[in-house]
């Protein structure tokens, strides 16, 4: 029996399948391609997310699984904690160079939005051509603007220097007051500010909240709040005032060289099993290790001229940074 040709109509269905079939083979070939094609550096960063993503809901599921603590055993671990950083870091010290009240406070001020090490790296020059409040109330404010700019912001710091420097000549006899209550009158100082001024340079106790004291006070679980003035009474029911200002200084060092903000370095940590935020950062304790910063990560401190007992190396002068 002869084989019936297929008609027109089948014959084009035919090719239009089997078209379908290449095109579809095509871009199969093209996706495998282009999937072998991606950089390294993405997968990396995918393989980073998800491993983020998994250590953060096993922290959660840590957190939930906790027993509530108790006031009482949150206030003898908080202390423990403290007394643990007191060994941790027996060198503690307020990051700024400075030489007397005035010099603290000017330091201070310009230590908004940078670091301590860009502060003094930038003093220097600066207390060298106005050492007192009636030079600094006295000079032009562009020239103490190019003095200060590599802090930055520049403009708006020159102009609270002028005003706390004339401030402090005509209300206070060109001296730095020590009680917080005339501080905080002077321009662009604060409750953070002036307590730094207060415990460093007066030794009066005093709590400074910055970015890394909330941070840390957060993650220990000894306050919720984000305000700092919040955050600042919290602290100081838990401690006696003894402490405040050590205390102060030993958490914003571990703030800074261990418990970062983004990528703390949870297995680096001597305080981990004091921390109910353990497993937030890196728990790996060689990969934790790399985190470390400062004297900690063998790395040069922030201020030009430390402390005696500091174990780490002075910061470079501006010229050589």
């Amino acid at each position: 029996m002869k084989e019936t040709p297929a008609k027109p109509a089948v014959q084009k269905t035919v090719a239009k399948k089997a078209a379908k079939k290449t095109t579809a083979a095509k871009k199969t070939v093209a996706a495998k391609e282009t999937a072998a094609k991606k950089t390294p550096a993405r997968a990396a960063a995918t393989k980073a997310a998800t491993t983020k993503a998994t250590a953060a809901k096993t922290a959660v599921q840590k957190a939930a699984a906790r027993k509530p603590e108790s006031r009482v055993a949150m206030v003898r671990r908080a202390r423990r904690i403290n007394r643990e950083l007191a060994e941790l870091y027996p060198y503690a010290h307020p990051e700024l160079d400075f030489t007397n009240p005035f010099e603290l406070l000017v330091a201070t001020v310009l230590s908004a939005q940078t670091t301590d090490l860009r502060v003094n790296q930038t003093t220097p020059r600066l207390f060298a051509v106005c050492p007192t409040p009636e030079d600094m109330a006295a000079m032009p404010p562009e020239q103490l603007e190019e003095l200060i700019r590599p802090t930055g912001f520049f403009r708006a710091k020159a102009k609270s220097l002028i005003g706390l420097s004339t401030a402090l000549r005509d209300r206070f006899g060109g001296e730095v007051p020590g009680r917080l209550e005339d501080l905080v009158t002077l321009p662009g100082v604060g409750r953070k500010t002036a307590n730094v001024v207060l415990g460093n340079a007066f030794g009066v106790p005093g709590i400074t909240v910055d970015t890394h004291f909330g941070r840390l006070a957060r993650r220990f679980g000894w306050t919720t709040a984000q305000d700092a003035e919040k955050v600042e009474a919290d602290v100081a029911e838990i401690f006696p005032k003894s402490e405040w200002t050590m205390l102060s200084h030993r958490v914003v060092f571990h703030g800074r060289r261990v418990c970062h903000s983004r990528k703390p370095a949870c297995g680096a940590c001597p305080i981990a099993p004091l921390c109910p935020s353990y497993g937030e950062g890196e728990t790996d304790p060689e990969k934790a290790k790399k985190l470390l910063k400062y004297e900690l990560g063998g790395q040069p401190g922030q201020r030009l001229k430390p402390p005696a007992d500091y174990p780490g190396r002075p910061a470079p002068p501006l010229a050589a940074s």
